[in-house]
Order: structure tokens, then sequence, then C-alpha cells
């Protein structure tokens, strides 16, 4: 519930940060500058505040910052218990590695980690480990124990990543919405283009091509964000595996 109200308070600010930009700046110049064109009788300047002034690309932007926001937040949750995987958790004090104390090594996990390192899949999966071996004596229950929860491991990334996902769908199909709106405006005003005045025209079909423009190269961006954290992701369960063959299976063995 707390990540849940993070996200929504970060979405707020998105809107509230981006809205006020195009508010206070960005409309005026492209007003400023589709002015000055109409006035010279020439077509509409490539400028940035021009190919940025539709309603469909202040939502996009807005999409990005937030979609920023959530990617952000899967790294750092990720790089904070990092440390760990260099440090060695099963550390015992018996000569003879067969006889660990599996209980004092789940006492010492809850009670030394810190409450951040507690919540890392790796405590998570020595843990749930830990405590099948205690039940059962049996080495295989421990090494499912370790297989079965890198698995959910798997699973819990796959399904905290679906709002990434949706935004990374969700971009390009609004930058569409503004093409077929921009098309439509056009073609409302085949008329006029007819009579000779095509100004507005151009300026539908500006507004078509330029929303596709941008909500394409922000997904773009977004996806190469998303692309960097699954291979994070991927290789936090890769390490995982690994700390718990040379930490745990090959001590109890």
């Amino acid at each position: 519930m707390n990540e849940m109200l993070k996200s929504f308070a970060a979405l707020v600010v998105a809107i509230v940060i981006v809205h006020m930009v195009y508010l206070g700046y960005i409309r005026p110049e492209a007003a400023q500058y589709i002015a000055i064109g109409l006035e010279q009788q020439q077509s509409l300047p490539r400028n940035f505040v021009v190919i940025v002034k539709g309603y469909e690309q202040e939502i996009c932007f807005i999409l990005m910052l937030w979609g920023c926001y959530l990617i952000a937040s899967a790294y750092r949750r990720i790089l904070k218990t990092q440390y760990l995987y260099s440090v060695d958790l099963i550390e015992t004090t018996e000569s003879n590695d067969s006889a660990l104390d599996v209980n004092q090594i789940i006492d010492r996990l809850d009670t030394e980690i810190p409450k951040e390192g507690l919540a890392s899949p790796l405590v998570q999966t020595l843990r749930a480990a830990l405590w099948r071996y205690s039940a059962t004596n049996n080495v295989q229950n421990l090494s499912d124990a370790i297989e079965s929860n890198l698995e959910a491991l798997a699973v819990r990334q796959d399904t905290e990543n679906t709002m990434i996902r949706y935004l990374i769908w969700a971009i390009p199909s609004i930058g569409f919405i503004g093409t077929v709106r921009g098309i439509g405006q056009a073609l409302s005003q085949a008329d006029e283009a007819l009579a000779g005045n095509i100004a507005g025209m151009v300026d539908s079909l500006g507004l078509a091509f330029n929303s596709t423009l941008v909500a394409l190269l922000i997904s773009i961006f977004l996806m190469f964000l998303f692309h960097q954290l699954q291979r994070l992701q991927d290789g936090q369960i890769v390490e995982t595996q690994h700390y718990c063959d040379k930490y745990l299976l090959r001590r109890i063995r």
C-alpha cells in the first residue's frame, strides 16, 4: 500500500510539473512562433516548442516522468541491497561444516540484518531454504526451496513490471490518437485549403505527425531503461542462485 501511494503521488507531481511547464513556457512560445509564421506567410518552424505543443505530447511527457520514477524505484530496491551478495551471511564458528546450527543462522538473519535487507530476495531465499532444511534435514528439500523461491522471485518481478510495460505500450497509442485527431482536423479544413488557405490544414497535419514522433521517441527511451532494469533483475536471480550454491549448499553437503 505504501508503494502504491508513493506511485500515485509521483503521478500527481509529474502532472503538476509538466502542466506548469506547458502553461508557462511551451504553449506561449509555440503561439508566438506560429503567429510569426502566419504573419510572414511561411510554413510553421520545426521548433521544439512547436513540435511538443499538443495535448497528446503533454500526456506522453507526464507518462514518461511517471515511468522513469517506477523504473528508478525498481533500480533502487535492487541496488540498495546489492552489498549483501559480498557478505557471508551463513558465517559460522563451527569447525565442522556439516554441523551447521540452522536455527542460529536464521535468528542471526532476523536480528543482525537491517530492515531493508530482510526484504531482499537473497535473505528471503536463505530463510525459506534454511527453514525447510531445519524441518526435514534433507539437502534435496533445501535445494528445491531455493529453486521455488527463485521462480517466485522471477514471477514477482514480472508482475511488478506490468505497469511499466503498460506505459511503454500506452505512450505510442496516445501518439496515434493525436495522429488521428490531427488528420481529422485537416480533413475538416479541406474546403479552406481548396480556397487557397492551407495554413489550418498544415497546422493540423503538423499535429498529427508531431504527436507520433514525440510518442515514439519517448517510448524508445523508456524501453531502453526498462531493458536495463530487466537485465539487472535477471542478474539478481543469477547472483542469488550463485550465492546459495557458494555459501549454503556447498557447506551443508
